[in-house]
């Protein structure tokens, strides 16, 4: 039962991220040279670390998180809590989200909703959701395979994006970096 609701959301997850991907670019009068190739080492890296992480938890069931239901129960639960989180994120950003890394002609350094406190919950949303998927393996295989290929992805594009905004904004965005968190509230 938890494989088939798991196998849902995670159609439903790449479905929704394949679906942003083709209605929220930059259009060409955007600064988005800045990139990096950043949006595409993202997509490689998803595209090798899910499949890879469901086939090798599947293959390997000596290692597995716990007995327990629960923390698939957990895992799923976090997926679609990430999805949600990243969606009230991008809501947040409205049109100055894109998913390649780019500027607005009237871009400016949006503050409110969560964006008062760290500067990229839209890739804490998403980086939930893959450790959701880890649980919902519930393989330390799966977990690790779903995770850190992404989380250091996330972290390279994070450093992308910065880069531009300082470049953009300079001390503006400087000031805004010290007063908040890069990802999550009082830790980083």
């Amino acid at each position: 039962m938890y494989e088939t609701l798991h196998q849902i959301i995670a159609v439903i997850w790449v479905l929704s991220e394949v679906l942003l991907n083709r209605l929220v670019r930059s259009s060409q009068s955007d600064k988005t040279q800045a990139d990096k190739q950043s949006l595409r080492f993202i997509w490689i890296t998803i595209m090798i670390a899910l499949p890879l992480a469901h086939i090798l938890s599947r293959q390997l069931h000596m290692l597995p998180i716990s007995t327990s239901p629960v923390i698939v129960q957990a895992g799923l639960i976090m997926i679609v809590a990430g999805m949600i989180y990243r969606f009230i994120a991008i809501y947040t950003l409205g049109r100055f989200f894109t998913v390649d890394v780019a500027i607005r002609s009237d871009h400016r350094i949006v503050r409110k909703g969560m964006y008062k406190y760290m500067r990229h919950p839209s890739y804490l949303g998403s980086l939930l959701s893959f450790l959701g998927n880890g649980f919902a393996l519930n393989s330390w295989i799966g977990l690790v395979i779903s995770f850190v290929p992404v989380l250091l992805t996330f972290l390279y594009r994070m450093k992308v994006e910065e880069e531009l905004l300082i470049s953009n904004f300079g001390q503006e965005y400087i000031d805004y970096k010290k007063e908040t968190w890069r990802l999550i509230p009082f830790v980083y």
